[in-house]
């Protein structure tokens, strides 16, 4: 996914990774150097500088300082996407870091460093309230740098209730259902079978990310193997992903502008009945909620429908972490400990929810809100019945920046799914070298 963006944070998304911000008395855009006054400490946070988060800081902030008055926090805000990367990068190896800032888990979080430049968070009291699913997305073999920032992202299949009780369809669980169908929707022209965005190139990944969970259910070392270059995309279970990216389209079931339709065009779509699938993140249906609350009731969600089983399981995308750097010390070090410690409480979890957040969760103090919307909802059958799993990306440093291209190529029936695979294995061998991995 791409980083830190709508998709990645969702969550975002549900999820989505909320982050915190300051109230009305911090100063934005200033690091601050760590000061105190009047006896009191001042730690600074860094977050990404989205709207939407600089909203739920504000009161998460406002809460943490309101219970601890002894520690006042300053926010530091940087761009989102590869500007942002940057910040964190350059900051961690000059020193300068913020005393806590916000950032990506997984692959992500181990192209900067962690045991070199983060202190290690495994002795604190909240760890055992996390989801063990979360926890290898914020760890080395030497600790646990981070603490989830918000709530999972589910990526699966966005779909319209509507057209699905007018034709008489049933939730899909294997690739050949969900091409049954496909097909009859297609036959009965009251709908574009499958709604596909690439003017948003990122939007072209999710069959691919978002049928993991399927894949490691029948192959549970295929993570580890592909870290140490043991198994590859172009053989099988991987590379079903990719033929079925290519099969929607050779079907004929996408949208006529899929090239240069944006992922707002896609929400609309799916919202008013035009589109019956959207394959993508659970943050469509938050975007539905926001600009088209009118069909929100019309909303569900499925896991990506499975070649490779019975069952389909739901790819969950783990929110980003909390992490502090080595370079806060003393008062300044237990401060920051205290502002991770408070967004894993009870009163954290209700703040993130109030913020939008609807879950499933990482923390067990954290609980689906009623008044979630019914989509959420149906997703947490897939979580009781166990049938999720992180994303690659969450469990594998290893994640190519030519996978969206691939992506939208294959699924534009430009790249046959070989060809798609084969390059994307060569694209993430210069990044597996570069991460000093074994075995490439």
């Amino acid at each position: 996914m791409k980083s830190s963006n709508a998709p990645r944070r969702l969550v975002a998304l549900i999820g989505s990774m909320v982050v915190v911000l300051c109230s009305a008395a911090c100063s934005v855009g200033s690091l601050g150097t760590g000061e105190q006054a009047d006896g009191d400490t001042t730690i600074t946070y860094l977050v990404f500088n989205e709207p939407s988060t600089v909203k739920a800081a504000n009161a998460l902030i406002a809460a943490f300082e309101k219970d601890n008055p002894a520690i006042k926090v300053k926010l530091d805000t940087m761009p989102t996407g590869s500007d942002g990367d940057n910040v964190v990068k350059t900051r961690l190896s000059t020193g300068e870091m913020s005393d806590v800032f916000s950032y990506n888990s997984g692959s992500l979080l181990q192209a900067i460093r962690p045991d070199e430049y983060l202190v290690s968070l495994s002795d604190q009291s909240w760890v055992k309230d996390l989801d063990k699913s979360y926890l290898p997305a914020v760890s080395t073999a030497k600790g646990l740098y981070g603490a989830p920032t918000g709530g999972t992202t589910p990526g699966g299949v966005v779909y319209n209730k509507a057209v699905y009780a007018k034709l008489g369809l049933k939730i899909p669980k294997t690739w050949d259902q969900f091409r049954a169908n496909n097909l009859l929707i297609k036959k009965s022209g009251i709908a574009t079978p499958v709604e596909q965005t690439f003017g948003d190139a990122w939007t072209a990944q999710l069959v691919i990310l978002a049928d993991f969970a399927n894949i490691a259910a029948v192959a549970p070392q295929w993570a580890a193997d592909y870290t140490a270059n043991k198994a590859h995309n172009v053989d099988q279970p991987a590379l079903g992903s990719w033929q079925h990216l290519r099969q929607l389209h050779d079907d004929g079931l996408l949208n006529k502008d899929f090239a240069s339709a944006t992922y707002d065009k896609g929400v609309e779509a799916l919202a008013t009945g035009k589109a019956a699938n959207y394959p993508m993140l659970a943050g469509v249906i938050d975007a539905v909620r926001q600009n088209h609350p009118q069909y929100l009731k019309d909303i569900g969600m499925f896991a990506m429908p499975t070649a490779t089983g019975t069952d389909s399981h739901l790819t969950l995308f783990l929110p980003s972490g909390y992490y502090i750097p080595k370079t806060s010390t003393g008062a300044k070090l237990d401060a920051a400990k205290k502002l991770v410690a408070f967004t894993q409480t009870a009163k954290g979890c209700e703040l993130l929810i109030q913020s939008g957040s609807y879950g499933p969760f990482v923390n067990r103090l954290c609980q689906v809100p009623a008044d979630a919307p019914a989509a959420i909802k149906e997703l947490q059958t897939y979580v009781a019945a166990g049938n999720t799993g992180p994303a690659l990306e969450s469990v594998s440093p290893i994640k190519g920046p030519d996978l969206p291209q691939l992506a939208v190529e294959v699924g534009s029936g430009i790249r046959t799914a070989d060809s798609g695979a084969k390059l994307y294995d060569q694209n993430v061998l210069q990044q597996a070298q570069q991460l000093g991995l074994p075995g490439w």
